[in-house]
């Protein structure tokens, strides 16, 4: 691993880093500069009075929650089988789940569109929460199974001789030693399932089950354009995921270091 040594270097490596991060903070400074614009404040106490705005925030923390578990169970027991179970044809069902990561969400519109309605899931929680769990997976699958390589077999391979089934050793080897890439599987199904915009919009049309990405469309009509109250409900909508990484920080880092690499 790369590291180092001498002041200059650290110097050198501090700098370029700020410079590669500050394309990144100018956006955030205007959103947040943009936010505060007019009324000040008050732009955030008028986001905060919309009607429902409870409950739209409870609504997108219970599917952000729920795709979580999803992902993060299915996504450890595939990665699990794939990385230390013989399996026939393992690779090949690998290569096939990956080949989901090109199928962007709006191509699959349609046809969840006529499953969901189908099935009687329009205008629920689950009408949002599967597609957006099936969407992540994958991903997840590929870091997972990536971290869990740098596993030994060796500590499988004692556990089976202790009289450990296949269950029993992911339980109490991989669901363990895999926190670091727990968290940052975490993160990303945060992101993408909070921040979803299309599959809310489309699939729940009831106000009681609306997501919170819809806020916005309360300042936003025919008659009026109100960008800073728009800018005001970004700011709100980001700070769950923001107090998420600072929570889950170190591990996450680790975790993605570990299952970039290994």
């Amino acid at each position: 691993m790369f590291e180092a040594r001498t002041r200059l270097t650290r110097v050198i490596l501090q700098v370029v880093v700020t410079v590669l991060v500050l394309p990144f903070l100018f956006p955030l400074a205007a959103m947040l500069q943009g936010s505060l614009a007019g009324e000040g404040w008050g732009n955030y106490a008028k986001v905060l009075a919309v009607p429902g705005f409870g409950l739209f925030f409870r609504n997108s923390a219970i599917m952000a929650l729920a795709t979580i578990v999803i992902v993060y169970i299915v996504a450890l027991l595939a990665a699990y089988g794939f990385s230390k179970l013989h399996i026939r044809g393992r690779e090949i069902y690998f290569w096939l789940l990956l080949a989901c990561l090109t199928l962007p969400e709006v191509v699959l519109l349609t046809p969840l569109f006529v499953t969901a309605t189908n099935l009687g899931l329009y205008n629920t929680y689950w009408a949002v929460v599967l597609p957006l769990a099936a969407l992540q997976i994958p991903f997840a699958v590929l870091l997972a199974r990536n971290f869990l390589n740098g596993i030994p077999n060796e500590l499988f391979e004692a556990a089976r001789v202790d009289g450990a089934n296949a269950f029993r050793a992911f339980w109490y080897i991989v669901i363990p030693l895999s926190r670091p890439i727990a968290a940052a599987i975490v993160i990303f199904t945060l992101l993408a399932s909070w921040n979803d915009y299309l599959l809310p919009l489309v699939f729940l049309q009831d106000p009681d089950v609306q997501a919170i990405t819809l806020i916005p469309q309360f300042f936003v009509g025919e008659f009026s354009n109100d960008q800073t109250k728009v800018l005001a409900s970004a700011v709100i909508t980001a700070l769950p995921e923001v107090l998420a990484y600072l929570l889950l920080q170190r591990y996450f880092e680790r975790g993605l270091a570990a299952g970039a690499i290994k």
